[in-house]
């Protein structure tokens, strides 16, 4: 089975469902995009991933043009429908879904702070990306 993960940045909650999605089931063929892809993976989101131990820090930040001639059974949006535009997708896919969250990286204050917002949307897309899974393995 494909799965692509489409928002923005390509460097926090994206990179963190495909980490979950990997660590559920080494089968799957998971991959993530954005529109506008970062430079890097957010530091924050790679220490968040970290302290659950999955590692994130190698992934790097995609452009989704480089998956538009390729096939997917779902392509898995997870942008915050009421402070962002989600992509879209315009190559072949079987299933659509959204499965929002709130962007961490609009976390202000200190280290800890950020850490604790993190650490909140992480655990989110967890139980999300854990009902997805259940619902596509019967």
């Amino acid at each position: 089975m494909r799965i692509l993960i489409l928002c923005t940045g390509n460097s926090c909650r994206s990179q963190m469902a495909e980490g979950y999605l990997k660590s559920f089931d080494a089968n799957l063929e998971v991959y993530s995009a954005g529109t506008y892809p970062a430079d890097k993976a957010n530091p924050y989101a790679v220490k968040a991933m970290e302290e659950i131990g999955i590692d994130i820090h190698n992934n790097k930040p995609k452009d989704v043009a480089q998956f538009l001639d390729q096939e997917f059974d779902y392509v898995i949006t997870v942008c915050d429908n009421a402070k962002e535009s989600c992509p879209m997708f315009t190559g072949k896919v079987k299933n659509r879904i959204h499965i929002g969250f709130e962007d961490p990286a609009d976390a202000i204050g200190t280290d800890e702070e950020k850490m604790k917002v993190y650490r909140t949307i992480r655990d989110e897309i967890k139980e999300g990306f854990y009902k997805f899974y259940k619902s596509i393995n019967f």
